[in-house]
């Protein structure tokens, strides 16, 4: 399958995580929804762990039943499992690091300033609220779901351009399709954060259709990515460092969302987004694995 083709295929899939998009911006929902909401959100990213965690396991997996069965394979089990540890480690912590920055940016007490007239904002003022680190922390954890999430279809992608590469035009086509109901699954996994945080926001603190279509780019645009560069060639110590990457910022925003369920006194709705989140993601896996992927 030519280059031109395979870059379709993979824009497909990548596209349609736009579709969780607009639930970012509804206005001001119900409590009970927002913590279904959240459970739900935190489901579909419960079942992109195992799903990326057991994908990076396989060559793992392999190397040590080559050694079990005398046939070598444990250079290359050791190597693997570095790789997989290591993976997990920067992925977890660089995002652990980064929130204490974030919170030491917020509160750094200000520097004296000049101000330069009647009610100027100051100088440092307006520097303090720039940046990421000035944002509402839904936008901030929207925006970490979306980085995960996009290291993760970043490994999609490559399964994709490999796919189609190798001439498996029923395998890549059913890969797409599969990958785009995940896509679509995730999108919504990006956006509940925001959704469900701020019941009391006006209009004006609602994320833009900008912030969220660039929220979008940032977690699907991955896909296609990955599809090119699949296509180009196949490298499986490289789908295992994006996989284990995006495993680790997952779970650091997992432990994020679950702290926002725990003020929640609606166990019901908890466990009850929990588990539609969790088949909807096993749901769309299954449609993949149906088709012989």
């Amino acid at each position: 399958m030519g280059l031109g083709q395979t870059i379709l295929l993979g824009a497909i899939a990548a596209v349609t995580i736009v579709l969780g998009m607009p639930v970012g911006r509804l206005r001001g929902p119900a409590p009970a929804l927002r913590v279904l909401l959240n459970a739900v959100a935190i489901g579909v990213l419960l079942f992109l762990v195992w799903d990326v965690l057991s994908a990076a396991w396989e060559p793992i997996d392999a190397a040590l039943a080559d050694v079990s069965h005398g046939r070598g394979g444990l250079p290359g089990a050791v190597g693997y499992g570095a790789l997989f540890a290591g993976g997990l480690t920067v992925g977890l912590l660089s995002l652990v690091g980064y929130e204490r920055w974030l919170t030491r940016a917020k509160t750094a007490a200000p520097r004296p300033v000049v101000r330069f007239g009647p009610g100027a904002m100051a100088t440092a003022e307006a520097r303090s609220r720039r940046g990421v680190a000035a944002w509402a922390p839904a936008r901030r954890l929207a925006l970490l779901i979306a980085v995960g999430i996009g290291l993760h279809n970043f490994a999609e992608g490559l399964a994709i351009g490999q796919s189609a590469a190798a001439g498996e035009l029923g395998l890549a086509t059913v890969l797409v399709v599969g990958f785009a109901l995940h896509n679509a699954t995730e999108g919504f996994g990006i956006v509940a954060p925001l959704a469900a945080a701020d019941p009391d926001r006006v209009a004006s603190e609602r994320p833009s259709w900008a912030f969220l279509l660039a929220l979008a780019a940032i977690g699907g645009g991955p896909t296609l990515v990955g599809t090119v560069v699949g296509h180009a060639f196949t490298n499986e110590p490289t789908a295992v460092a994006f996989l284990t990457l995006a495993a680790g910022s997952i779970l650091y925003v997992i432990v994020q969302l679950l702290a926002v369920a725990n003020r929640s006194p609606r166990r019901d709705l908890i466990y009850i987004g929990l588990l539609v989140g969790l088949l909807a993601g096993f749901l769309t896996d299954a449609i993949v694995t149906a088709g012989g992927a």
